[in-house]
C-alpha cells in the first residue's frame, strides 16, 4: 500500500502518524516544504522516500513530485495531509491522479463551506444556526430582525478566528458591509455558549472506531479578540446521547478512514426560536485531526494509541471498540506578554506529577494559543481545575 503524506513534519506529532503507518506495513512517501536534514529521525526512518518542493501551493510542482512518485512505486493508495490548509489540495491531487480513496473536490466542498455542511447536520438530527449568506445591506438588516443582535460573520470556507466579526448593533452591520471581502461570508445568529466537540477516528464504513470529547471554556474567537488565557481539555469518557450524536453526525457525513474534529455549542443562554440553555448547537466539521499537538492530547487520555489506530484503520485491521478511562488530559497555555504570579519552576513543582509535557508553541499557532503550554493528566475536573488556576494566575 502507497500512501502519500502531505507536509508530515507539521505540526511535528504528525510524525507518529508516519510510524505507526510504517509499522502497519504501509510505504508511506513523504512530500514536504523543508529539507530531509530537517526532519526529525522518527520520521526519516519512517518514510520510504521524502520528496521536497520549496513552494507546495504550486498545484503544478506537487502534480509533478506525484507523478515521479506514482511512477517509482505505482499505484497511489491514499494521499493525505491530515491538515485544514492542504484538504482542498488533497482532493485535487486524488481527483488528478484517481486514488481510490478519499475525498475528491465535490465531495470536499459541500463537506467543508459551513452553510452547505448544514444540511449533513439535519440529516443527523441536529439543530444549527440560523444564518444566511452574506449579499447585501438590505438582507443583513432583515435577518437581524429575525434573530436579533448580536450576529456573527465569518468565511463561509475559512477556519480559525480570523477575519470574524462579532456585530452588535446596525451601525457595525453597516461598517461590516463597508469593507471589500474578498470571500463569500456566512452570517450567523449569535450564541451564548461554549464549544464541546467529537474528536475521533472513523473506519471504512463510517463507524467511529475510537472518540474523544474536548471541551473549549473559551471560544477562540474571544482568545483572539480579547487577548485571553487558553485551556482546553479532553477525556473519553462522554454523555451517551452526546457519543449517539457524534456518531450520526459522522455517518451523515459519511466520514471513511480519516480523522475528525467535529464542533457544537451548549447553549449557556435561552434562545428565542433555536433552543434552550443547556441544548447543543452542531458548530461545525472539520474533517482531519483536531488543531496543532492536540492529537498528543488525546492521546493522554487512553492506554490505546491514537496514531496506532488510524494506521489500523487505513490498512483495515480490526481495531479495538472505543475505549473509556478516567483520565482528563488539559492543555493549559501562557503568554509571554502576560505577568504571571508562578513561575513554571514553582509550576512543575507543586504539579509534576502530573505534567506530561511543558513546550513552546511553534510561530503559526501562537496568535490563537500563546507561547508556550503544559500537557497534564488528572483523574477528576476539580484538580484539573485548580491546576489551570494555578497556571494562569496574574500578579
Amino acid at each position: 500500500m502507497n500512501y502519500i503524506f502531505i507536509s508530515p513534519n507539521f505540526p511535528k506529532t504528525y510524525e507518529h502518524f508516519a510510524s505507526e503507518l510504517k509499522k502497519a506495513g504501509v510505504r508511506v512517501l513523504g512530500i514536504g516544504d523543508q529539507p530531509f536534514e530537517s526532519l526529525s529521525d522518527e520520521l526519516k526512518s519512517s518514510l520510504t522516500e521524502y520528496c521536497f518542493v520549496s513552494d507546495m501551493n504550486r498545484v503544478d510542482w506537487m502534480i509533478n513530485t506525484i507523478s515521479y512518485l506514482l511512477s517509482k512505486y505505482g499505484q497511489i493508495d491514499f494521499i493525505e495531509s491530515n491538515n485544514e490548509y492542504w484538504l482542498k489540495n488533497d482532493a485535487t491531487y486524488r481527483e488528478w491522479f484517481n486514488v481510490p480513496n478519499g475525498m475528491r473536490p465535490s465531495d470536499l466542498e459541500v463537506r467543508q463551506k459551513k452553510s452547505t455542511m448544514k444540511k449533513f447536520f439535519k440529516r443527523a438530527g441536529v439543530k444549527t444556526a440560523r444564518y444566511i449568506i452574506v449579499s447585501s445591506l438590505k438582507k443583513s438588516i432583515e435577518f437581524t430582525k429575525e434573530v436579533g443582535f448580536p450576529v456573527f460573520a465569518k468565511p463561509d470556507a475559512g477556519v480559525g478566528a480570523s477575519h470574524t466579526f462579532k456585530i452588535k448593533n446596525i451601525e457595525e452591520l453597516k461598517k461590516f458591509h463597508e469593507l471589500e471581502l474578498r470571500e463569500p461570508y456566512i452570517m450567523e445568529e449569535y450564541l451564548d455558549g461554549y464549544i464541546t466537540s467529537f474528536d475521533g477516528i472513523t473506519d471504512a464504513k463510517s463507524k467511529v472506531a475510537m472518540c474523544f470529547n474536548e471541551t473549549f471554556p473559551t471560544p477562540i474567537a474571544e482568545i483572539v479578540s480579547k487577548n485571553k488565557d487558553v485551556y482546553y481539555y479532553a477525556k473519553t469518557k462522554m454523555n451517551h446521547d452526546f457519543f449517539n450524536m457524534g456518531c450520526k453526525v459522522v455517518k451523515a457525513f459519511k466520514l471513511q478512514q480519516r480523522c475528525f474534529h467535529i464542533e457544537f455549542f451548549v447553549l449557556t443562554k435561552d434562545k428565542q426560536g433555536l433552543g434552550k440553555k443547556g441544548d447543543i448547537v452542531a458548530l461545525e466539521a472539520n474533517l482531519r485531526s483536531p488543531g496543532g499537538n492536540t492529537s498528543d492530547l488525546l492521546n493522554l487520555t487512553t492506554n490505546i494509541s491514537y496514531y496506532k489506530t488510524y494506521a489500523d484503520v487505513i490498512v483495515g485491521n480490526k481495531v479495538c471498540p472505543v475505549y473509556e478511562s478516567n483520565r482528563i488530559a488539559v492543555s493549559v497555555n501562557r503568554k509571554k506578554e502576560f505577568n504571571y504570579q508562578h513561575s513554571n519552576h514553582e509550576i512543575e513543582q507543586l504539579f509534576g506529577e502530573h505534567i506530561v509535557e511543558h513546550d513552546s508553541y511553534p510561530d503559526a499557532f501562537r496568535a490563537a494559543m500563546g507561547d508556550e503550554y503544559y500537557f497534564a493528566v488528572f483523574t477528576n475536573e476539580k484538580d484539573m481545575k485548580t491546576f489551570v488556576k494555578f497556571v494562569h494566575e496574574k500578579k
